[in-house]
């Protein structure tokens, strides 16, 4: 006899696990279907074991130049296996924490590989071949193959490395992020492939512990979906870092010699160098995993690997839904979060608004931090409207100056008729938590007279996001 469920979630991952709870909250029978790890890529081996890395790289930074601070450090060093084991035992504490969250609101863990099989059926079977191995044993309880049936069912699987033809991870001399979270020994030099959140994270990472990095970008600016001006500073801050940056090239080749790999790198003049690493890290993107989940039986249509959703998850197959990463971009946790509440919402009826793509922000963990919410300034001008930018430099900032952090921008754009804001975009310490307040700003549809009335705290960071919208007004006060 086949289980019963009204809603069941494939895939346990930041996206998944919040549908299981927002189901239970509502009264449903909810099961969770997870065939390697509790917690998924993020908690396991994306956002936090990588802000772990980054934070022990921060701290190792700060002691080099402890002088700066009036403090005296000697002797110092890091040991690369802790630093390791710190980031993997909090992946397990993460792990841990979403077993609890299952247990604490009466959510079926069931643990093997899905296949849907018609609509409100799902076919669970042993898992034969996971992504990576595993962070933790079965949840105790969990249950196992057999055949499920739910009034509806949520994909939530999530998203793997994209892998180049001819460039395919090892997982000795060519990494993906999942090698490069435990590496055995700490590379020499490394040459990063990609300059998105992922590859500038671990391109900063690595130099910090004293890599020679190189990182190659196929496009003309390095982390291309950020404001070209913010994209420039944290160019410059990189490769004042050490850190080599190579724009408008290509990986052609990559050949792996006794020692590492030499990549081949041909730039936009037409001429090819080569350039030597112990490690090459593959950071080209992610591709959604959709294989083996019976969506070509079903009818479940795609859109470049992704499955197509109408902003409620919903999919063209009645009791179908999909959320996360495998609903298309931006693959971001929490944009999978906010995806599975507004999904289990419509399907136990509620009134709900549907996702907003303009108004979810990206943040890059990198040294400095990197945050945006809405249109860069190129966006804003390419769809017509008239603005007003304003910009306000950490050197101005008090609060900055005393943390020994002045390297920094705030940059503001607004429509310049309305007053709307359109875009923030930042650079510079601590940014990624200062984001929020541009975020809420835009959600509640602020204008910038709300913004200049609003007090903020002294000494904050946070006074530049005021001064940048003083400044697209001509009423800055402190540059």
């Amino acid at each position: 006899m086949a289980d019963q469920y009204d809603l069941l979630v494939i895939g346990a991952g930041p996206g998944g696990y919040i549908a299981a709870i927002r189901g239970a909250q509502l009264g449903m029978k909810v099961g969770i279907i997870e065939r390697e790890h509790m917690a998924g890529i993020c908690s396991n081996w994306g956002c936090i074991p990588t802000k772990a890395l980054l934070r022990s790289a921060e701290i190792y930074g700060h002691m080099t130049h402890a002088k700066d601070y009036g403090l005296t450090a000697e002797k110092f060093g890091f040991d690369l296996d802790g630093i390791v084991a710190r980031s993997r035992a909090i992946a397990a504490q993460m792990n841990n924490g979403v077993q609890f969250l299952m247990k604490k609101n009466k959510v079926d863990i069931i643990w093997g590989e899905a296949t849907i099989t018609k609509a409100g059926e799902v076919k669970v079977s042993p898992t034969k071949k996971a992504i990576v191995q595993p962070q933790g044993p079965v949840p105790k309880n969990a249950l196992g193959e057999g055949t499920y049936k739910a009034k509806n069912i949520i994909i939530a699987t999530g998203a793997r490395p994209r892998q180049l033809p001819g460039i395919e991870a090892d997982g000795d001399k060519i990494w993906t992020y999942f090698e490069a979270l435990k590496p055995a020994a700490m590379p020499k030099s490394l040459v990063v492939m990609g300059s998105g959140a992922i590859g500038i994270e671990f391109a900063s990472f690595y130099r910090s512990l004293g890599a020679e990095v190189t990182v190659i970008e196929l496009l003309s600016q390095i982390m291309p979906v950020e404001d070209a001006e913010i994209s420039g500073l944290v160019r410059k801050r990189l490769e004042k870092r050490g850190i080599k940056i190579i724009t408008e090239a290509k990986v052609a080749k990559v050949e792996k010699t006794a020692t590492g790999v030499i990549a081949h790198v041909k730039t936009k003049d037409g001429k090819t160098q080569q350039i030597a690493g112990d490690k090459l890290i593959s950071a080209v993107g992610v591709q959604c995993n959709t294989e083996g989940l019976g969506l070509e039986t079903v009818g479940v249509q795609l859109d470049r690997g992704a499955i197509v959703t109408d902003g409620y998850g919903k999919t063209n197959i009645e009791g179908i839904w999909a959320i996360g990463d495998v609903a298309g971009p931006p693959m971001l946790a929490h944009k999978a979060e906010h995806e599975a509440v507004i999904t289990v919402e419509k399907i136990a009826g509620l009134p709900v608004h549907g996702l907003d793509k303009s108004k979810i922000p990206g943040c890059t963990y990198c040294e400095p931090q990197v945050a945006s919410v809405g249109l860069t300034e190129a966006k804003a001008k390419e769809a017509g409207r008239e603005i007003r930018v304003g910009r306000f430099p950490f050197v101005g900032n008090g609060k900055a100056i005393a943390l020994g952090e002045p390297d920094g921008l705030v940059k503001t754009i607004f429509d310049a008729k309305t007053g709307e804001l359109l875009g923030a975009h930042m650079v510079g310490a601590e940014v990624t938590e200062l984001i929020q307040g541009f975020v809420v700003a835009m959600n509640l549809e602020t204008t910038e007279e709300d913004l200049m009335h609003t007090i903020f705290p002294h000494p904050t960071l946070s006074e530049s996001m005021k001064e940048s919208v003083l400044d697209a007004y001509g009423k800055a006060l402190n540059i």
